[in-house]
Formats: structure tokens, sequence, C-alpha cells
């Protein structure tokens, strides 16, 4: 997922450096840079931005009034805005205009980088809101965080799921590499249908629909051969039970 922004500030060394942390950062799209807030709401007037890093001391239009200005506009998406400057007084005002946040300069480039992944988390639940309400049913797919994006995962393309340090590896019948999602197998347990998906060792989480071949403590996907853990041998029963009727 990209993030679309602009940045705004009428000092040409500010501009230059958020401009460069922008670059910097691979979830963010630089649509255009200006110094001064009459051409951005212009531009903010005819283009679709998510993000808008913007000074407030500016000389014609401020930063905060051009804030007022996007925050009481009607009928379309309002950017969220992250406000640079050198003067805190300003912190109270900021969030009154529903900022995302507030850098005080000079900031460093992990500053800039917590405050866009404030932005990034926003839109990431935004996108995954507006694909529930779609009308699929979420039983169908699921989304997980690869990198920094969303994947839609059909249930049935999953083979199944491994642990792997803090992340999991999701092993899918139409591609031959796993996704590497960073979240944990108790997490995927919970998002996984019960119906469809089975815990057999905490390393393993495996599709039913997809199990080629079971014996008394080993299961078969495909290629792989996985091991049932002594944890998990009562539920794994249970279900050789009701598979083999």
């Amino acid at each position: 997922m990209k993030i679309s922004c602009i940045a705004v500030d009428d000092e040409p060394l500010a501009l230059e450096l958020v401009c460069k942390f922008i670059g910097q950062t691979s979830f963010l799209e630089l649509l255009g840079r200006f110094d001064n807030a009459i051409e951005a709401l212009q531009f903010i007037n005819s283009t679709e931005v998510d993000l808008i890093f913007l000074d407030i001391q500016m000389p014609d239009l401020s930063g905060m009034e051009l804030a007022r200005i996007i925050d009481g506009k009607q009928g379309r998406k309002k950017p969220k805005i992250v406000f640079t400057t050198a003067y805190n007084q300003f912190a109270i005002e900021g969030y009154k205009v529903d900022a995302l946040d507030y850098l005080l300069k000079p900031f460093s480039y992990e500053e800039f980088l917590k405050a866009t992944t404030k932005a990034y988390e926003f839109y990431e639940k935004q996108t995954l809101e507006q694909a529930v309400s779609l009308g699929i049913t979420t039983s169908d797919f699921i989304f997980l965080k690869v990198e920094y994006q969303l994947v839609k995962v059909m249930l049935s393309d999953i083979l199944y799921v491994e642990a792997y340090k803090d992340y999991v590896k999701v092993h899918l019948k139409s591609k031959p590499n796993p996704l590497l999602s960073l979240t944990s197998m108790k997490n995927m347990e919970e998002l996984l249908p019960a119906n469809d998906f089975l815990r057999v060792h905490r390393s393993y989480i495996v599709n039913v629909n997809h199990i080629d071949a079971i014996s008394k403590n080993m299961l078969q996907v495909g290629d792989a051969h996985l091991a049932v853990s002594e944890h998990y041998k009562e539920g794994f029963l249970k279900f050789i039970e009701k598979w083999m009727k």
C-alpha cells in the first residue's frame, strides 16, 4: 500500500529535509512540494492526496488556516495532516483540526517514521474496513500484512501456516514461495475458521482440505510432512475419527 503525500514549507532547507525523508520511506509517494499554502490548496482541490506534511507559520495563508479549510470541506476524502513546526504552542490547535501528528523542528528520521507509521496504520485499517464492506464474505478470504501492504489471501489457497520467529509463513497452493507476515500463530488460529483449519503443532496450522495422507504422528500436505505434537494430539485424533467416517 502506497500513501500519496505532499510537503508544504516556506523554508527551503526544511522542505528539502521532509522530501528527503519521504524518499527514504518505502510506503510514501511524493506527489508535490510547495513553498506556500495557497499553491498547495490549489493542488489538493484538483488531486487526491492522502497525507500532508505541513508547516504552520507561512506568509499569506498559514498552515493552520489551510488545515481549517481542509477540515471544513464536505463531500470528498480529507487528507490527514502531520504538522511540522518549530513552535510547540500550536499543538492543541493542531489536534482541533484532527491532525494525525505534530513534529517539532528539528526532528530526526526516527521521529518522522513514527509519525508516518501512524498514517500507514490509519489507512491500513481503512482499507480493510472498505474491503469487508464490499459484500464479499470474510469466510472466503483474509487480509495479511506483508511488508507495507495488506495482501488478500483466499482461504482455499492456504495449504498450511508455519511459525517463523516473530512472523508466520503462509504456504499457498498457487505460489512456490510462502508469504511472510508479521503476526503470531495465536492470531492466525483465531483468524482462520476452525471448520477448515487445524492446529497440529505449536509451529503448524493446516488446511484440512489439503491433507493428502495421515499417519499416527504425521500428516502430509503436498510435499510437506508435518509433525503432530502431543499437546495437539487429542484434537488431531478427533479430526481423524471424523475424517475416516
